[in-house]
Parts: C-alpha cells; sequence; structure tokens
C-alpha cells in the first residue's frame, strides 16, 4: 500500500506517567524522517483538543525541548479523561482530521484511549477517508492486555521501592514493636504496582520490608491481615505493608470506594489505606498506624523514573510511526515483546486495536506467594528489568528543568465545537 501524503497527528490521554512524555519525543523524531509527512501536529488535551480545533505546530518546538521531553513527566500535549460518546462528537473529530489533512493519527494511552482511537478510526473507514490509527501504549497500572508490560510502569514501581526503603530507615528508627505504616498505591483491578513493591527487599533477607502486600487479586481477609500483622510485630520493630487502592474483599466489592464515577464510569478509589489504619488501631491496643500515600507524586516522578522505561517509551513512538508508514499498519498497538534469553532484551509487535480497548491483564495468581501477601521468584524475574537504569534530568540552581513547549497553534478553520 503506497504512502499516505499528509500531517501527523499526536494526542496523549489519561493519567500521565513519567515517560509519557518519551513517547512524544519518538513519534516526532521518527515522523521528521519520512517526507510523507508534511506537518506534525499535537490535540491539546486529547480529543477535547480535537474536537475544540486547538492543534499546535510540534515541528516549530526547538530540538532542545524536544530532547527534554524525554526527561519531563506529566502531558507536555495536555490530557483528558473525556469520553467520545455521541455520533456526532466521532463526527466532528474526523472533520478535523480531514480539515487539517490528517492522515496519520497516534493517540497514546491506556484501554480507554485504545477503544477510542479503535472507534475514530472505525468511522474513517466506514467514511472511505485514507486515515491510519496506531495506538501508542501508556500506564502506570501495567494492565493492558497483549503487550508485555506497558511504559510508565517500570518508572513508578522504581519511585515506590525507592520510597518504600526510605521509609523503613525512618520507621526502623520510630517504631518498637508497636509501629505499623501502610502506604497505598494505585491500582484499580490489578495489583501490578503493588506487586512491584517486593523489589524493595534485599534479596538475601526475606524478612526486609515491605512485610505484608495486599493485592486486588486475593480477597481482603481481615482476621488473617491481623494474625499476619501481629506476627511481623513480634520479630521486628515495625511492620510495612503496601496495600492497592482496588483492594476487594470476598464478595468482590472495593474495601474503599466513593459513590462518583470518573467520565468512563469507573469507581473514585482511595482509602484502603486509611481502612487498614482503622482496622489495625481497633483490634491492635498499643499499635500505631500511620498510612502513606503518595497519589498522583507516584506517576510524576520523573527523579527516579527507568532509563529503561524511558528509552521504551520513546522505542514505542518510533515504532507507532514507523508501522503506519512502512508497512501501513492501522487500527494497531504497539506492543512491547520481550526476548526469551537470559538476558533481558525488548522488541515492538503490534496487536489489534479492538483486542486491547477496555481490557484488563491481571496479575498472575501463579507469581502470588501461598501466603498472599508476597511475591515470588516469577514476578521478580519479570520486573527487575523494568527498573534498571538511571535517567539524568538537568538542574538550574538546584531544581530540575523541564520541557516548556511553545505551543504554536494551527490556525482553526472550521465552526466552533458546541458539545
Amino acid at each position: 500500500m503506497a504512502e499516505l501524503v499528509g500531517n501527523v497527528l499526536v494526542g496523549q490521554s489519561g493519567g500521565p506517567t513519567a515517560v509519557i512524555n518519551a513517547s512524544v519525543a519518538g513519534i516526532i523524531a521518527e515522523a521528521l524522517n519520512h517526507e510523507c509527512v508534511e506537518e506534525i501536529y499535537g490535540a491539546l488535551n486529547g480529543v477535547l483538543g480535537i474536537l475544540n480545533e486547538d492543534l499546535i505546530d510540534l515541528a516549530a518546538e526547538s530540538q532542545q525541548q524536544i530532547r527534554a521531553l524525554k526527561h519531563t513527566p506529566g502531558a507536555a500535549l495536555g490530557t483528558c479523561r473525556y469520553k467520545l460518546k455521541k455520533q456526532s462528537d466521532f463526527e466532528r473529530v474526523l472533520e478535523v482530521f480531514k480539515a487539517h489533512n490528517i492522515r496519520y493519527f497516534f493517540y497514546i494511552g491506556g484501554n480507554d484511549s485504545q477503544d477510542t482511537a479503535d472507534k475514530i478510526s472505525k468511522l474513517a473507514q466506514q467514511q472511505n477517508y485514507d486515515l491510519r490509527v496506531i495506538g501508542v501504549p501508556k500506564t502506570i497500572d501495567n494492565d493492558l492486555p497483549i503487550t508485555d508490560h506497558t511504559p510508565g510502569y517500570g518508572s513508578v514501581v522504581k519511585y515506590l521501592v525507592t520510597s518504600l526503603r526510605e521509609l523503613a530507615c525512618d520507621n526502623e528508627a520510630m517504631g518498637q514493636g508497636d509501629l505499623v505504616s501502610i502506604v497505598e498505591v494505585m491500582g484499580r483491578s490489578a495489583g501490578w504496582i503493588a506487586a512491584g513493591a517486593a523489589l524493595a527487599k534485599r534479596r538475601d533477607h526475606p524478612h526486609d520490608p515491605p512485610h505484608l502486600i495486599y493485592l486486588p487479586e486475593v480477597p481482603f481477609d481481615q482476621a488473617k491481615c491481623l494474625e499476619d500483622i501481629k506476627r511481623v510485630l513480634k520479630r521486628e520493630k515495625f511492620c510495612q505493608i503496601v496495600v492497592a487502592e482496588g483492594l476487594i474483599d470476598a464478595d468482590g466489592n472495593y474495601v474503599a470506594a466513593d459513590a462518583a464515577q470518573d467520565a468512563f464510569g469507573h469507581a473514585q478509589l482511595g482509602g484502603a489505606g486509611e481502612f487498614l489504619k482503622e482496622l489495625v488501631e481497633t483490634n491492635l491496643p498499643g499499635v500505631k498506624a500511620r498510612v502513606a500515600k503518595p497519589g498522583i507524586v507516584q506517576r510524576a516522578a520523573s527523579h527516579a523514573a527507568s532509563k529503561t522505561d524511558v528509552d521504551e517509551a520513546f522505542l514505542a513512538g518510533q515504532a507507532a510511526v514507523k508501522a503506519a508508514i512502512e508497512e501501513a499498519e492501522s487500527d494497531k498497538m504497539v506492543t512491547l515483546v520481550r526476548g526469551d534469553t537470559d538476558h533481558y532484551s525488548v522488541e515492538t509487535g503490534l496487536a489489534p486495536l479492538s483486542e486491547i480497548a477496555n481490557g484488563v491483564k491481571k496479575l498472575p495468581r501463579e507469581w502470588i506467594n501461598e501466603d498472599g501477601t508476597s511475591m515470588n521468584f516469577q514476578f521478580v524475574r519479570y520486573a527487575q528489568p523494568l527498573i534498571q537504569g538511571e535517567v539524568s534530568v538537568p538542574h538550574e540552581n538546584g531544581v530540575p528543568v523541564y520541557a516548556r513547549l511553545d505551543k504554536v497553534r494551527i490556525d482553526k478553520v472550521l465552526p466552533a465545537f458546541v458539545a
């Protein structure tokens, strides 16, 4: 199939990561290599920017700022959690694409974002508009199907294990067999992030913190939890616990959830740590419980990012452009495929967007020890390579310097969008 001559559009969606901008940098770097690409645009705030025709000229940015994207957290183009629901919304997206001769659309995001990309592509096909759509994986939750892992995951785990080791030093100083230190981490439906806490343990010290890890994949048992804590406190000065926000009980209900939902119908989580704190202090007299909740800090910590993660995010962006232009692929998401050698290696593949959209990859139960609160060597072997390498972040006057895009606007040519 012949190359399409026209413009590239890049968008970001969902919760940012420490490496999501590296994928943008990869897309720009590769797109500049192809003569069929006339302009490289960015959509401000994902599909909202497309609907409102808020597009910027990425080719006008300095190479210095493009390189700086590789160590800049957040979503440099802006993101959104807006769900395209009405047919008129999808029609508007395609009108914007036609008005600006968008022939290549790269959407960086998670489960819901890939669903959006898939629906946009299908509408273009129905209207016989030549468009190639490739999704680029992104989520700290690491729960996208098919891909071995997702850009963003390695960095959030590296930050978490760093923080846990630092916190353990503090806990060691303060505890006298009467302290429970609880860290609540993200993870709505899968415990990949919480499981990553196991990498904080030294290999030859099985009793190292974190002492207990509670995952959505293992139904929570209050009585067992209290017994686990008492057992740890008998031998240690403190008990360090990591709990995923999506912790569920035996009936499959979240132990802590808000009645509110986000734009995609997901429950608003948060409070699993406080739930454990109340459980401990109510049932274990004389024991103090403290809760630390990194919240969105854990996904923005570029100072503790994994170089492996940054490099793979950049690679995924490059691979998306090559797939669309050189291989004439569309309706696919870039995947990361792990090599089968002893030494860690990765290459990229492609999977249909329809097989990615709205799916959830759970943590394999066989990677969790029988106690339900610790991880075995299979998980460690999987996750350890993903946190390797450090990223050098430039500093000025003692503080980090991040990319600041000029965001040169593209002239609007359509009537204003009416929601």
